[in-house]
This record gives C-alpha cells, structure tokens and sequence, in this order.
C-alpha cells in the first residue's frame, strides 16, 4: 500500500516553511534563510530517492542518474517527468518543468505593492524576488537525490519565463 500526502497540505507547508524562515527566524538574514530551506529540502530528497531506489541497482553514469531524476523521481513527487532534459556534456544539466506547480499560484504580498501606477518591470522583479525564495527546497531536492545517487553537485533555479522552471545542475569535478 503506498502512501501519498494531499497536493493542497504540500503547497501549505512550502509556503508557512518560506514564510516563517523569512519573517520570523531569519528575518534579517535572507541568504541564512534560504541556505536553511535549501537544506531542508536537502534532507527530503535524500530520504526520497533513498526510498524510491531501495531495490535497483546503482546507476553506472551521470547521464542515467539525472535521467532518473528526470523521470521516475520527479514522476513520484509530482505526477508528471520533466518536460526538457539538456546537457553540455561537460558536467551541467538544465531540467525544465514548463508548468512547475511549486510556483504558480505564487503572487507578490499585496501589501508591498507599490502604490503608484508603475507597472510591469516593478511587479516582475517583485514576484521574482518572492518566488526565488520558494524555489530553495526544490533546488535541496534535487541536491539531496542526486548527492544520495552519488553524484555531488549543485542546483540553481531559474524563474525568467513563470510558470516554467529551470533547474541547472552542475555536477562537481
């Protein structure tokens, strides 16, 4: 029998986790903030892939462990593969999701809108700033799972076209 947690209580938890880490414990300190979300998201994908993989063999190459990630891990976590896989071939790898759930019900806090009428560059940098913030514990994910599959490296998330995500995957020599 598997188990499975409702959409609905994921998405709340991502929120209240970024919201109290950036008000209230690490108010003052944004990029503490963020190294402690990416950390939590670090553990959960350890964990996940460490469950997902427990009878498979090892994978050979980095190729087969990132198209896992890709496919079967990212399958699991939210019910669809990545939409675009591309690689340098020397060590960085862009995972896009064109429709990354995480993000698209995220909007600016209505409180700090600026009260003028200047609209669009505002309101673009506003949302990204928020969302970046958001994309840590994905980008922990990934780290997580792929440092289990014995791959260390490090991910960044890219937001310039909402509500499609790139994550760049860096693999370290």
């Amino acid at each position: 029998m598997r188990r499975e947690v409702a959409e609905s209580c994921v998405d709340a938890m991502l929120m209240e986790m970024v919201s109290v880490f950036c008000h209230q414990f690490y108010s003052a300190e944004p990029e503490l903030a963020a190294r402690r979300i990416e950390a939590i998201g670090y553990q959960v994908g350890h964990q996940l892939v460490e469950r997902y993989t427990m009878d498979c063999p090892r994978f050979t190459d980095h190729l087969e462990a990132i198209k896992f990630v890709c496919k079967d891990f990212w399958s699991e976590l939210f019910k669809k593969q990545i939409d675009n896989l591309k690689t340098n071939h020397r060590g960085t790898f862009v995972l896009q999701d064109n429709m990354f759930r995480w993000i698209t019900r995220i909007s600016p806090n209505p409180l700090q809108e600026n009260t003028t009428k200047s609209a669009g560059a505002n309101d673009d940098i506003q949302v990204a700033q928020s969302t970046s913030m958001y994309l840590y514990f994905p980008c922990g994910i990934i780290r997580g799972a792929l440092t289990s599959l014995g791959i260390p490296c490090t991910v960044s998330a890219d937001i310039s076209h909402r509500p499609a995500c790139s994550f760049v995957v860096r693999i370290k020599a």
